[in-house]
């Protein structure tokens, strides 16, 4: 079987859960044979790479290094979720200090070391934040750089799947605004159920009140999974990012867009646009 391209994508933050499920996604995936494992802490990457290793992935080039530059060098795609991860009592938007910090260094990681990167994805929270730190600092094209847009659109297709009782292949169209974070919009204006205006059954099949809760329920849905499990989501955002890449690297068109992304969100500043902000202000 072969893969959809041969150029290297590296992930950064590989010796985390996010990480290397993003690596084994990507080979999972055949996205490309050559696979370079980036973090700071040696034992626990090579410990990554060795269960890569034994997973026997056919044709598979993977390398591992606690040097970014050797990481980078070369690299047409990098995935980042070299982050700190959010725990039990903090949000998103807690995280904002130290790791806009690492965005920074990682955004000026790749214009030293990878400037004719073609597409970065930024994982690690505040997502939406990291990612235009990174861009900038990057100095790539606002269309090079996404975040982790699609998180929030699937778990409002789950909580109106859930809530339906059926088949989450039958909500379309999911779509959320704003950071990833406590401040988001959950829109029900684009959303299809089972074919049917999600924005025609409020209020009749579904009581306002329900829906209201089912936004908080999309807006906590991070801080739910800590709740059960004891720390932050990692196979969702593993997959949806590696989805997000491989869409760039040429692979299978992402569906599940976000409202808005790290560069849009930058493309609306230099004009004053305000269009997006006003949405807020209709019925979502």
């Amino acid at each position: 079987m072969d893969f959809v391209t041969n150029e290297k994508l590296t992930i950064v933050g590989a010796a985390g859960m996010i990480g290397s499920n993003m690596a084994q996604t990507a080979l999972m995936m055949r996205l490309t044979p050559n696979i370079c494992l980036y973090d700071p802490y040696g034992p626990a990457l090579e410990g990554v790479a060795e269960e890569l290793y034994h997973c026997a992935f056919e044709g598979a080039n993977i390398t591992w290094t606690t040097d970014i530059r050797e990481a980078l060098t070369d690299a047409a795609y990098v995935v980042s979720s070299g982050g700190a991860a959010r725990k039990a009592g903090m949000t998103r938007e807690d995280l904002l200090k130290g790791n806009a910090q690492i965005a920074e260094q990682f955004g000026k990681d790749i214009k030293s070391y990878c400037p004719d990167v073609k597409h970065v994805v930024v994982v690690f929270n505040p997502a939406d934040i990291t990612g235009l730190i990174a861009l900038i600092y990057a100095g790539l094209k606002p269309s090079q750089v996404s975040t982790l847009a699609a998180l929030d659109s699937t778990r409002l297709r789950s909580e109106l799947a859930k809530y339906f009782k059926i088949s989450p292949d039958e909500i379309r169209n999911c779509r959320t605004y704003g950071g990833h974070g406590e401040q988001m919009a959950v829109f029900a204006s684009t959303t299809l159920v089972a074919g049917r205006p999600l924005s025609e059954l409020i209020g009749k099949e579904m009581p306002e009140g329900d829906w209201a809760d089912l936004q908080q329920r999309v807006i906590q849905g991070g801080k739910h999974i800590i709740d059960l499990r004891g720390r932050s989501s990692f196979q969702s955002p593993a997959y949806l990012s590696i989805c997000m890449i491989a869409a760039a690297m040429g692979g299978k068109p992402f569906e599940y867009r976000r409202r808005v992304r790290a560069q849009r969100r930058i493309q609306a500043y230099p004009d004053g646009d305000g269009d997006h902000h006003h949405e807020r202000g209709r019925r979502l």
